[in-house]
């Protein structure tokens, strides 16, 4: 069946409509930065990202629709192929490269420069776009009928729905604007705590709950299923693995403590232990996570790219019709060579020609993979940790081998290892959005241009955003936990130096093992066992929001569709808002202002007073999310 002459595009193929204009490009590239940054801290905070196509699809309808009062939707589409960019792109890098950040403050290394996180995250984005192009005939127009591309398909509904676009970017305002408010009282002026927990006595357990607007709304737009099984292993960790610890150990000293186990509770509670061991039994169950994911995923993977090789030859051939118009193949294969010449030889990139062959076969591979997966599964289950961890492995063993040992190698594979994470990021976010432009009928190659523009953008802005939250925070605290790129750092040194603690990994792994033979996904529930289950409780609680919204709805198919379409735009917008202020904050904190607006000790406020007062705020919180899904009053079209 022949998709591409079967299939009537919403715009035609004759009708030329504005795509690519100064509006578009200078509204994306905020949307980029901004996404960008709101993701980058809540993906150091939490481990996972949100995508940002359909909020930044919204925010364009209002703007360029109701403010502007222009008609234009292909115009308000390349608004979201642009910001969309900001946030894939920050999500490849936050998984890899504070790796660098943690070896510098170990004394093991110079922290990266700017321009080096630059130019990695530059040539990572700019080659997922490049390889995406040859792949867009294949997968997009010819598998229309198969691949569904979930976010992207979606993404053009919202588009397509363009009468509601007023209320619906409100909808995201209100969401950032609320949550800007509520991280402002919990971390900048610290009027209530912003983490409620409960040690059990004599158990050594503990659980709690944070009460962030962000961490709620991951849950919500997870849902009840994936909150629930990262909870689950947050539950284990905390709550069993805990505590058998203290039960079997307090008067041990295990590796890679160096005093009793006993002490370390003591000193630190049960935060102590899960830093001193749960987090490498985390690691061990997150790496055999992303590799049982690819290992699955292995027959998709040999036939996309197949398939892809067999149809490279046809990329580039475009017909006369607007909507078939990549970008010259010519200039991709021109353009792919210049940056891999440019890996090898720029001396800020820590790769060698080796490196950079390693970085081209692999990149167009995992980008073929990215690009397959996503339209099969959606963005939110491509397995980008298990890709990264697969290329980290292989690229950490051939520099091993070939005498590029020590932190020169590390380093040099960690890098490796950030351009291919990106790489399959941005391949994946490229599909989904050249999805919505092919069933609205956009110009492929307008939105390559597109794609191409917002990867400069947030390339630019995601340096200063690393610096910033490790000069406020550092990674690997308890604010920004960067469980993959601590992850990513203890596979890379246990490969090169071989001194993990194989036990706890090894533990890891079996419990991930065990959970996949039951039929639970794994690397939700990994990401539990290595996060603290105060932010697990804090997401499940976004999902019960979510559960709640769809029962009582239930026997409406229409109105539920919509209060759970509103709950996740309000949702989007309250991680947009608080990553923002969290950036602010990170400012003060770097030039002290925040001691300033700390109120907490000006007003004699007990520990005590501030945990109620969280408990209140978190009910404010909920009420209001309930407040613009469940019970916002939506205007007729």
């Amino acid at each position: 069946m022949d998709n591409k002459k079967e299939f009537k595009p919403y715009i035609p193929a004759e009708r030329i409509t504005p795509e690519i204009t100064v509006t578009s490009i200078i509204m994306g590239v905020i949307l980029a930065v901004v996404f960008g940054a709101a993701n980058a801290y809540l993906g150091l905070r939490v481990g996972m990202t949100v995508s940002a196509s359909i909020p930044a699809a919204v925010i364009s309808m209002g703007v360029i629709r109701i403010l502007m009062r222009k008609n234009s939707i292909l115009e308000s589409n390349i608004v979201q192929t642009i910001g969309s960019a900001g946030e894939s792109l920050a999500a490849g890098a936050i998984f890899t490269l504070p790796a660098l950040f943690l070896w510098a403050a170990e004394g093991k290394g110079q922290a990266p420069g700017i321009i080096e996180i630059t130019l990695i995250a530059l040539i990572g984005g700019l080659l997922g776009v490049f390889f995406m192009v040859p792949l867009r005939n294949a997968l997009i127009v010819k598998e229309h009928g198969t691949l569904p591309y979930p976010e992207g398909t979606a993404c053009a509904e919202v588009l397509l729905a363009g009468e509601e676009g007023g209320a619906n970017a409100s909808t995201v305002f209100a969401g950032m604007g609320f949550a800007a408010l509520f991280k402002l009282i919990i971390d900048g002026l610290k009027l209530v705590a912003g983490e409620v927990s409960v040690a059990i006595k004599g158990f050594k357990g503990e659980i709690g709950t944070q009460i962030y607007p962000a961490v709620m709304s991951v849950g919500y737009i997870c849902g009840p299923r994936i909150s629930s099984y990262m909870f689950a292993g947050g539950v284990l960790s905390w709550m069993v693995i805990i505590p058998l610890i203290m039960l079997f150990g307090s008067s041990i000293v295990l590796y890679p403590g160096t005093v009793t186990i006993g002490e370390i509770y003591a000193a630190d509670g049960a935060s102590g232990i899960w830093s001193s061991y749960i987090r490498y039994i985390g690691a061990g169950a997150l790496a055999a996570g992303g590799i049982i994911s690819l290992i699955k995923s292995l027959p998709t993977i040999i036939s996309t790219f197949g398939g892809a090789v067999k149809g490279f030859g046809d990329a580039g051939k475009a017909g006369s019709a607007r909507t078939e118009k990549d970008i010259n193949i010519k200039l991709v294969i021109g353009a792919i060579i210049a940056l891999t010449l440019a890996i090898w030889l720029i001396p800020a990139i820590p790769v060698s020609l080796l490196g950079a062959f390693i970085i081209v076969i692999f990149g167009f591979f995992f980008a073929t993979v990215s690009s397959r997966m996503v339209g099969l599964v959606g963005s939110s289950n491509n397995p980008v940790s298990g890709m990264a961890i697969a290329t980290l492995l292989i690229a950490t063993l051939i520099l091993k081998f070939t005498g590029a040992s020590g932190i020169t190698g590390m380093t040099s594979a960690i890098a490796i290892g950030s351009i291919i994470c990106i790489v399959s990021a941005i391949a994946g976010d490229t599909s989904q959005d050249l999805k919505t432009g092919y069933i609205l009928g956009a110009t492929p190659k307008k939105q390559q241009f597109g794609e191409l523009i917002g990867v400069a953008a947030a390339a630019l802005a995601i340096g200063g955003t690393l610096y910033l939250l490790n000069s406020a925070w550092g990674f690997g605290s308890e604010e920004l936990a960067a469980p993959q790129a601590t992850l990513m750092k203890l596979i890379t040194e246990g490969v090169m130096e071989g001194n993990l603690p194989w036990n706890l990994v090894f533990v890891g792994v079996g419990i991930a093992v065990v959970i996949e033979c039951i039929g639970i996904p794994v690397l939700p529930f990994a990401i539990g066992i290595y996060l603290p289950v105060q932010l697990n409780a804090c997401i499940m609680v976004g999902g019960l929001i979510r559960l709640f919204v769809e029962k009582v709805c239930k026997k409406d198919e229409e109105k539920k569709k919509l209060a759970v379409n509103n709950g996740i735009l309000f949702c989007s917008g309250m991680i947009a808002g608080e990553g923002l202020v969290g950036i602010l904050l990170a400012l003060f904190a770097v030039f002290g202002i925040d001691k300033a607006i700390d109120l907490s000790g000006k007003l004699g406020l007990s520990s005590s007073v501030m945990s109620i007062g969280g408990i209140v705020l978190f009910a404010v919180i909920i009420l209001i999310t309930l407040k613009f899904s469940l019970w916002k009053k939506n205007k007729k079209a």
